[in-house]
C-alpha cells in the first residue's frame, strides 16, 4: 500500500436511500442520446444527419475546437433527432437502439507494447479520448498539450455515491489495462480510499485519501500530491468508470460505455444498482421506482453536483447514481425556524438534530433563504481540504480580478471542488457557477 493522505478539512452528509449492494435488471426502451453538455469546454459540430445508420464507436459529434477529438455513439442504431435550443445549440443526439447490436472494430492492442502517442491516437479513434478532462479550468481535455501527470481518482464519497469498489468487481484487469495505458502518456497516480479494492495496481502511483467528503475530488488529490502552476497541465479522471471505458476498448478493440449506476435517494422505494450506458433515457430505471404523486427532485447525478432532470433525460457522461429526493415545494412547517427540527441536518447546531449522533437524513431540496451579502465567516475553509484561500478567490472571480485569482489558485480548482461550501454558505451563492464562469471568462482570456 502507497503513501496515506490525511485531510481533517470536511464534511460527511449521511443521507437516507443509500443503494443496496445488489443489481437490479432493467429491459432498455432503445432509446438513447449523447449530450454535449456533458463534456464541460466542447463546442459540438455534429457529424450525422437524422436518419443515419450507426455502429456503437461511430462519431456523433466532435468537438469543432479540435476535430479529432470524437464523441462516439454507446450504441448501433438509427439517429433519430439533432435536437437543438436557442441560436442552433445542440442539446443532444438521438439514437434509437437496433435489436441486435452491432460495433466497429477497433482492434485488439497489448497496450504494454505501445507508446504515449499511440495511447492517445486510439482513444481519439474510438472517440472516447473526450471523457478525460484537464485542469486548469476542468474543461475537456486538448490532446495537442501533454500533461505533466496524469491524476485518477477512484474514491467517490459525496452523498449516496456509488460504490465504485462494487462496480470494479469481475473488471480488475479491464482496470488494471486502462492504468497501465494512461501510464503510457504520462505519470499516472491513483488517489484511492483507506480500504479500497483497487490499492494494488500496477504502473501507477497510489495514495489513499483519509478523510471526509471531498477527499474523493480528484482536484483535491493534485493540490495535495502535484499542484497545478500556471503554464502547467495535467489530465484527471474524477469518474473512474472512465478508465473501465478504456481498459475495455484496448482488451476487446470495441467501444463499451456500459456503467453501474447508483438509483438513490430517500424517495427510491428499492435503492439498488444497474447497469446502463451512457445516454440511456431514464424513463425505464424511473417508473415505478418512487411514488409518482409525490413532488421530488430527480438529479442526474449526486445531490452536491448533479443536474435537476426529468424522467425523460438520459444518463450523464459521467453520471454515476441517479437520485430521487423531496422537491421540497409543498412543505408546510409550522412555526418553521423555531422548532427544534431533530430531523434536519445543520451544520452549524442550529437544529437540535446534532444531539441524535450519526444518523441518516432524509433532506429535499429547498435552499431555506435568499441570496444575501458575501459574510467572510470561514465557512468555507472549514469544508475545503486545499491550499488555497476559498472565500477570497470568490470574491475575485465576482470583482473580475484576474491577477487576483491567479495569486489565489484558480489554476488549481474546478466548480466541483466547491459544492460543499455552496451547502454550508449562509449567504446562499451558487459558488459552483460562480466558479464555472470565472474559469470561462480566464480560458478566453489565455486563449
Amino acid at each position: 500500500m502507497a503513501n496515506v493522505i490525511k485531510l481533517r478539512k470536511g464534511l460527511d452528509i449521511n443521507l437516507k436511500g443509500r443503494a443496496e449492494a445488489k443489481k437490479i435488471r432493467l429491459k432498455s426502451n432503445g432509446k438513447f442520446a449523447l449530450v454535449p453538455d456533458d463534456f464541460e469546454g466542447v463546442t459540438p459540430k455534429v457529424v450525422v444527419k437524422e436518419g443515419d445508420k450507426v455502429k456503437a464507436g461511430d462519431a456523433l459529434f466532435v468537438n469543432k475546437q479540435f476535430p479529432e477529438v470524437k464523441f462516439a455513439s454507446p450504441v448501433s442504431g438509427t439517429v433519430s433527432a439533432v435536437v437543438r435550443g436557442e441560436r442552433r445549440k445542440v442539446l443532444c443526439v438521438k439514437v434509437d437502439a437496433d435489436a441486435q447490436q452491432s460495433f466497429v472494430d477497433f482492434g485488439r492492442k497489448d497496450v504494454s507494447k505501445m507508446d504515449g502517442k499511440a495511447v492517445v491516437d486510439a482513444l481519439l479513434e474510438a472517440g472516447i479520448f473526450g471523457y478525460i478532462n484537464q485542469l486548469p479550468y476542468a474543461i475537456s481535455t486538448n490532446p495537442s498539450v501533454m500533461p505533466k501527470a496524469i491524476f485518477v481518482s477512484a474514491l467517490r464519497d459525496k452523498p449516496l455515491a456509488a460504490d465504485f469498489d462494487y462496480e470494479v468487481q469481475g473488471q480488475e484487469q479491464d482496470f488494471q489495462t486502462g492504468l497501465t495505458a494512461l501510464s503510457k502518456i504520462a505519470k499516472t497516480y491513483l488517489g484511492v480510499g483507506k480500504e479500497s479494492s483497487v490499492d494494488r495496481m500496477k504502473d501507477v502511483e497510489i495514495t489513499a485519501f483519509d478523510g471526509k467528503c471531498p477527499a474523493g475530488n480528484v482536484g483535491v488529490q493534485v493540490n495535495h500530491i502535484d499542484p497545478v502552476n500556471k503554464g502547467e497541465v495535467v489530465w484527471t479522471i474524477g469518474d473512474p468508470t472512465v478508465v473501465l471505458f478504456i481498459g475495455r476498448l484496448f482488451n476487446s478493440g470495441t467501444v463499451d460505455l456500459r456503467r453501474t449506476v447508483a438509483l438513490c435517494g430517500s424517495e427510491i422505494k428499492n435503492p439498488a444498482y444497474v447497469d446502463m450506458l451512457v445516454g440511456e433515457e431514464l424513463s425505464t430505471l424511473l417508473s415505478n421506482s418512487y411514488d409518482a404523486s409525490k413532488s421530488v427532485r430527480i438529479i442526474n447525478g449526486n445531490v452536491l453536483t448533479g443536474k435537476p432532470t426529468t424522467k425523460d433525460g438520459f444518463l450523464g457522461a459521467h453520471t454515476s447514481e441517479i437520485t430521487v429526493i423531496p422537491e421540497g415545494n409543498d412543505a408546510d412547517e409550522m412555526l418553521g425556524w423555531i422548532l427544534p427540527r431533530f430531523n434536519q441536518f445543520s451544520v452549524s447546531r442550529s437544529y437540535f438534530s446534532w444531539l441524535c449522533g450519526k444518523k441518516d437524513y432524509a433532506l429535499d431540496a429547498r435552499v431555506k433563504g435568499g441570496e444575501r451579502h458575501m459574510i467572510m465567516s470561514g465557512e468555507y475553509d472549514k469544508v475545503l481540504p486545499m491550499d488555497i484561500y476559498g472565500e477570497y478567490l470568490i470574491k475575485a472571480i465576482i470583482a473580475g480580478d484576474i491577477d487576483r485569482q491567479e495569486a489565489l489558485g484558480i489554476y488549481e480548482v474546478s466548480p466541483e471542488d466547491f459544492a460543499l461550501a455552496e451547502f454550508v454558505d449562509s449567504s446562499k451563492l451558487e459558488l459552483q457557477r460562480i466558479v464555472r464562469e470565472g474559469l470561462n471568462i480566464l480560458r478566453k482570456e489565455n486563449s
